[in-house]
């Protein structure tokens, strides 16, 4: 096979290796512009699992690059006069130049051609070979070449960074946080070799700005760093290796192949250097991609093949990569925080270390978070401090007169099986089994405030009488049996309503039988939905006497806290959103119009709630779709709720138009509820595919939000609170009817 290589980076170089070693009667040649010494940065990171990774595809290679590296445990931060420091995480620094070194001797004691000084400017030429390598990074020519094939996308970052050297050594993996009069400066330092560490400093482009840095040159910069950091660096020096400021730039392709070229690392992909080397990236494309061309006959079926297999684990780090530089983009908003939570905050932020995965990693670290953590509730809470401290997550949490014995809340969960708003024994036991089942607050479904503001003729209501006497059967039970409270939300469907129920066709309209619905303006939700009425202001005030009606009802059946549905383009959310608000009057334009009427039966409510008993509202804190809200918009909102004396907002998102766009993913709408947290000041609860009580210590150690709120886990385990208390050894009792069960030890399966 004939393979040509079209730039000399670290991907290129080790798959000549793996390759030749599998066929050695194959013909490389790797094209690189520049001298291998010639090369941009200082260190690279591997962590010892990439370590592993490199040690199984190629020991030789491996055990050459081992006797290079500096490996350290630990993560030092230095945030605010303190310094924290974290162990067990396990990673390793490498010269750049060392590795290209290496890895171009060992290809060449392999057979491996390597033409230093060849610029390509046109892939095409190389056409005939077997195989083309774009590894060419990132200015990638073959990337550029075939763009119409490879449907590149770059997404460049606000902030400001430039690569530095120091000859001060670093024990551990370091960040910096500093302010001077200009701004907050990041420095993501690490050694790589005796006596030689990366330091990388960042900003955000208003701080650089200030410095005067948009118009230093390379020594300038050098300048103004060394001075900047001189406590920090210790008397060393700073170096400089074409120590420019520049944008980090997220590349993605959605293929990595056409007919007999590929790309490889940076050309193909790039993952912010705050988890981790690009450097890794390129080397596993490089293995994977080996062993996909073992494996199949002909080069397209092994080209499929090997996309088909790195593309998860490479989107899987992006995604960590992206949430991590959003962190650092967004550092401002956390320096508010005590200095241990702030470093759990930062240790966590990819989402690929965890409460639990860092208490397997340093034990010593995760009790103190915790100890820390179980203080503070009890401050809040005016409670004493348990010993020893419990998870975040079985911690108490005070709203008002209203304090919750942890912080883990079941979903509100619409079940339309309601007739004519009245709940019945379903409810009873859909909710009374989630109480038993240890959750700190079950929430009612979405209940409707009039008949006509239903979603469905399957959904439950508060707008008669009988609700009432109903409603208080399931509340008294839950009091009764269980040490969880109970919580109403109110809702008006607005023209979301008139719809079949879920499992018939979710927000389709009914055949027959259809009932009026109003909304904001007169826009369906379907281009088949039926048409709303633009409110009147007659029917706003009906609207709020319904609310006000509703709640005083919730009050009389004994509920503990009260939701205002503010989301998911219902009748109030319709307001807030200008993709479903389109009025001209003085409830339409700005966002402090749109939110006029919604707080207008906020403060109706507020005032016949009893001053006592909490108020939320649930939000959606992004619309997914052109010209809908955006989450600093949801931060406006939560401002505004604030100021009318909200207690806690529920922070969902989307389902506003049917044509949205959501950006699924592991705990998806938890950074809303964060950054209104942290930006309002306002508690927040977080929602949205949380699915772990990993990620519940984890939301809560961090700050990123007050309590967190499942659906589907609920739906899957009712019992999944008391499930996730036995596998954290978390002596939860379990009511009398079952005290049996407190000595119990289910057998593993």
């Amino acid at each position: 096979m004939r393979i040509v290589a079209i730039g000399g980076g670290p991907a290129a170089l080790y798959f000549g290796i793996l390759m030749k070693k599998a066929d050695p009667s194959s013909e490389i040649t790797i094209l690189e512009r520049n001298r291998l010494d010639d090369t941009f940065g200082f260190g690279v990171v591997f962590s010892d699992a990439t370590q592993n990774n490199l040690a199984a595809a190629d020991a030789e290679t491996f055990n050459a690059l081992a006797g290079e590296f500096f490996h350290w445990d630990d993560i030092s931060v230095h945030y605010r006069g303190h310094v924290i420091r974290s162990g067990g995480h396990g990673f390793s620094g490498l010269s750049r130049q060392k590795l290209l070194a290496n890895l171009a001797k060992r290809c060449k004691e392999l057979g491996v051609c390597i033409e230093v000084g060849t610029d390509v400017k046109d892939p095409t030429v190389y056409g005939d070979a077997d195989l083309v390598l774009g590894a060419d990074g990132f200015n990638s020519t073959v990337r550029q070449r075939y763009a119409e094939h490879f449907q590149p996308t770059m997404d460049e970052r606000p902030n400001r960074f430039v690569w530095l050297g120091t000859t001060r050594p670093f024990p551990a993996f370091t960040f910096y946080f500093k302010r001077d009069r200009h701004g907050l400066w990041r420095v993501h330092a690490y050694q790589y070799e005796p006596g030689h560490s990366t330091f990388i400093v960042e900003a955000t482009e208003q701080t650089w700005r200030s410095a005067g840095l948009d118009r230093a040159s390379e020594d300038e910069t050098v300048a103004f760093c060394q001075t900047l950091f001189k406590e920090e660096l210790e008397g060393h020096r700073l170096l400089k290796n074409r120590s420019l400021w520049r944008h980090f730039v997220t590349i993605k392709n959605a293929s990595w192949s056409y007919g007999n070229v590929v790309l490889l690392g940076d050309a193909a992909h790039t993952a912010h250097f705050s988890v981790g080397s690009g450097t890794k990236l390129a080397i596993e494309d490089a293995i994977a991609l080996a062993v996909a061309l073992r494996r199949q006959r002909d080069v397209p079926s092994a080209l499929a093949a090997y996309e088909a297999e790195r593309r998860p684990a490479v989107e899987s780090l992006q995604r960590a990569a992206q949430v991590s530089l959003q962190w650092f983009e967004d550092t401002e908003r956390y320096m508010d925080l005590e200095p241990l939570q702030f470093a759990f905050n930062l240790l966590t932020r990819s989402l690929r270390i965890t409460h639990d995965n860092l208490k397997v990693r340093d034990p010593q670290f995760v009790e103190t978070i915790d100890k820390w953590y179980a203080e503070q509730a009890a401050r809040q809470c005016h409670s004493p401090v348990p010993s020893p401290p419990p998870p975040p997550m079985f911690t108490p949490f005070r709203l008002r007169d209203l304090v919750l014995t942890n912080r883990v809340i079941v979903s509100p969960m619409c079940q339309y099986v309601a007739e004519d708003g009245m709940p019945n024994d379903w409810h009873l036991v859909h909710l009374g089994s989630r109480a038993i089942g240890g959750a700190g607050l079950v929430f009612s479904e979405m209940t409707d405030v009039s008949r006509e503001g239903r979603i469905s003729p399957g959904c439950t209501g508060m707008y008669r009488p009988e609700h009432v006497v109903a409603w208080k059967r399931i509340v008294d039970f839950v009091h009764t049996n269980s040490g969880a409270k109970i919580a109403m939300q109110l809702g008006h469907a607005g023209r979301k309503g008139s719809t079949q129920r879920m499992w018939q066709g979710m927000d389709e309209p009914l055949p027959s039988g259809n009932w009026p619905i109003i909304s904001a303006s007169p826009l369906p939700y379907h281009p088949h939905s039926q048409i709303p009425k633009e409110m009147t202001r007659a029917d706003m005030d009906a609207v709020k006497h319904d609310f006000v009606r509703a709640a005083g009802m919730a009050n009389e059946a004994g509920f503990d806290l009260l939701e205002l549905h503010f989301a998911h383009g219902y009748l109030l959310a319709s307001f807030i959103s200008p993709l479903t608000n389109q009025r001209t009057d003085s409830y339409g334009g700005s966002l402090e119009n749109r939110m006029r009427f919604p707080l207008e039966v906020f403060d109706a409510v507020r005032a016949a709630w009893p001053d006592h008993k909490p108020m939320s509202v649930r939000i959606s804190a992004v619309d997914w779709a052109p010209g809908g809200l955006q989450p600093a918009d949801s931060v406006e909102v939560a401002r505004l709720l604030k100021a009318h004396d909200c207690d806690i907002t529920d922070v969902s998102a989307g389902q506003t138009v049917a044509d949205a766009k959501p950006q699924y993913g592991r705990q998806f709408q938890t950074p809303f509820a964060d950054r209104i947290r942290h930006e309002v000041g306002i508690a927040t609860m977080a929602v949205g595919n949380i699915s772990s009580y990993q990620d519940v210590n984890t939301i809560l150690a961090a700050g990123r939000a007050d309590l967190c709120v499942l659906a589907r886990a609920h739906l899957w385990d009712p019992y999944w609170t008391r499930h996730a208390a036995h596998e954290q050894g978390y002596p939860l009792p379990w009511p009398d009817p079952y005290a049996t069960l407190n000595q119990y030890r289910p057998r593993p399966a």
